[in-house]
This record gives C-alpha cells, structure tokens and sequence, in this order.
C-alpha cells in the first residue's frame, strides 16, 4: 500500500464495518486512531492514512493532503492528486483487510474532511455514510462534483461553534451546498473550539450505529 497508514482492527474475523479516517493539516495517521474503540464501542475496523506534505512543526514534522493556503481555495492539481491517492488507497484497503464493503465509510477531520467530502460526492455508490468534522466543502470543490444520485449517501457534519481556526459559518454555507446536491445530511453544532469533544463522539457513534451498523430499511 503506498500511503503510511495505521490501524484498529475489532475482535472477530470478519469482514468489519470500515471507517477510513482522514487526518487534519499538521496531524499524522495516528491523530485518529485513538478514537477507534470509543467510536460505537469498537465495532469499526479504522484505517488511517497519512498524506504525503510534510509540514514542519519544530523539530518534527506533521502530515497534509494539499497545500495550505489561509483564504485560498485548494490548487486544483495538488487536491487531484491528493484526491486519487485517498482513491486507491480505499482500493488497497478493500483488498488487504476484512473490510464489509456494504459498510465504508469515509471521514475527515478539518483538511482530511475536504478530503472526505471530495471522495464521498464523488463516489456516493461507493460509501455507506460521509462524515465530515470541524471542516468545509469549498465552492471549487463542490462545483466539480459530477452529476449523479446521492440521496443514498447519508452524511454527517460535525462542528464547533466557537472554532477558531475555522469559522462555523463556513460550515453553515457547506450544508447550503450539501443541499444543493441533494445530500441526505445532519448537521449538528457543539459548544467546543476546532476538535472533537465527547458530547460529539457519543453522536458520532450514535448517528453511526442508526445509519450504518443498523439501518432501518424502509
């Protein structure tokens, strides 16, 4: 597999409910991990990739997807790269671990949720659930997205109403264009800064339990 990667893999053989987690700018693989036997009491296999731009902390480095530029939309070919890396590394994960592909979802936090948003509206056949964190769907990417169906794609938005480093009316306007497209989406807003606090990862793990781990099929 050509992404650094980490992963939590629940008792039993298989094939598991799989959430591919996306980390933010300046994180790691390992941001998310620790959240894995807490999201719907550790019945998700998660796989957490790790981007290839380095981005110096000190004296060490953290992890992105594109080029960050404060106020800028993302250059088109650093998120297309960026975009078919996430890609095929779904690919190499359906094929290297005991995956249920009826339940693969795709999340990000922050950056790693432009990533996911990219990924699910793109490939909306593909996932059982999108779930974005304290992040943004921004026009140019919103705009690409080709036509199709994705009322079948229900989607999570988590965000914070005093995050600081992006605003929640960011978030707000990225529902408006979740709607736009016709996305099945709940939207929740949490007393918390740019994070995930407990109170969201009890929803998280519950929106998760109803929509992909027992959905009612009407």
């Amino acid at each position: 597999m050509d992404l650094v990667h980490a992963v939590y893999e629940p008792s039993g053989r298989g094939p598991h409910p799989t959430i591919i987690a996306l980390h933010g700018w300046g994180a790691s693989a390992m941001d998310l991990l620790g959240l894995a036997p807490y999201v719907a009491g550790g019945k998700f296999l998660v796989v957490c990739p790790q981007g290839r731009i380095e981005v110096p902390l000190g004296p060490t480095n953290g992890y992105g997807w594109f080029p960050l530029t404060m106020g800028a939309p993302p250059d088109p070919q650093a998120f297309a790269l960026a975009s078919r890396d996430i890609e095929t590394f779904v690919d190499d994960v359906v094929r290297r671990y005991p995956v249920d592909a009826t339940k693969l979802v795709i999340l990000g936090f922050s950056q790693g949720g432009v990533m996911a948003y990219a990924s699910g509206l793109n490939q909306p056949q593909r996932f059982a659930a999108l779930v974005c964190l304290s992040s943004w769907l921004p026009p140019s990417v919103a705009d690409s997205v080709p036509g199709g169906d994705r009322t079948a794609l229900p989607t999570l938005v988590h965000h914070g109403s005093s995050d600081e480093l992006i605003d929640v009316s960011r978030a707000r306007e990225s529902i408006d264009r979740l709607r736009t497209l016709r996305v099945p989406v709940t939207y929740r807003e949490f007393d918390m800064g740019h994070e995930i606090n407990a109170h969201s990862l009890t929803d998280l793990s519950r929106w998760l339990t109803e929509h992909v781990l027992s959905p009612i099929i009407f």
